[in-house]
């Protein structure tokens, strides 16, 4: 009536996967650790360190790709979706104050709507720079972040986003915008 040999497969393929999936999560919170030390890293200065970092975080993504390769349906899995918005976050960070570029979805090798999400959460960072960078009286380079972060935010405009979490993710852009015009009028009402 009932193949056991069949239930004996499934049961070793759900075991599998779990186990993958640990693996996953685990090697995710290295990835989503990494990206963070390498944001901390960029903001103190220390480009040396943030090479290492990035070497180290690229290695580490390559590891959680192919786990992922292996069950596709993994790819799902929220840590990883978080480790990868973190790692868009650094990457973009990294870029945008060593070359004042940031690098393209396909370059980190992530989905849209984790690039979208590294996105919001970098003018984030952006605006605690812009904020450091005042102090200094760095005044262009406090523009060229602003610039930045009203390009981003004018982009996020065009899409429809609707009620998802990318959406309300999105309104932090708005708020740092603000942050930073804010610390631009400041900047020139004392200039």
């Amino acid at each position: 009536m009932i193949n056991k040999k069949e239930f004996k497969a499934i049961r070793e393929e759900l075991e599998n996967y779990d186990k993958q999936r640990e693996v996953l999560i685990k090697e995710s919170r290295t990835l989503l650790k990494l990206s963070k030390q390498i944001i901390y890293s960029v903001h103190r200065g220390n480009m040396e360190e943030t090479e290492e970092l990035l070497k180290d975080a690229r290695d580490e993504k390559a590891k959680l790709d192919k786990i992922t390769r292996r069950a596709e349906s993994l790819s799902m899995e929220h840590s990883y979706s978080d480790a990868l918005q973190e790692y868009t976050e650094a990457l973009c960070y990294s870029g945008f104050v060593s070359s004042k570029k940031l690098p393209s979805r396909k370059t980190i090798g992530v989905n849209s709507e984790d690039y979208l999400m590294g996105l919001c959460d970098l003018t984030g960072e952006l605006g605690r720079r812009a904020v450091s960078l005042a102090t200094k009286r760095k005044f262009k380079e406090v523009e060229a972040i602003k610039k930045l972060v009203e390009d981003i935010y004018g982009e996020f405009l065009k899409f429809n986003l609707r009620n998802s979490s990318l959406r309300k993710k999105s309104d932090s852009i708005k708020w740092n915008l603000k942050k930073i015009e804010e610390i631009m009028y400041d900047l020139r009402k004392h200039h």
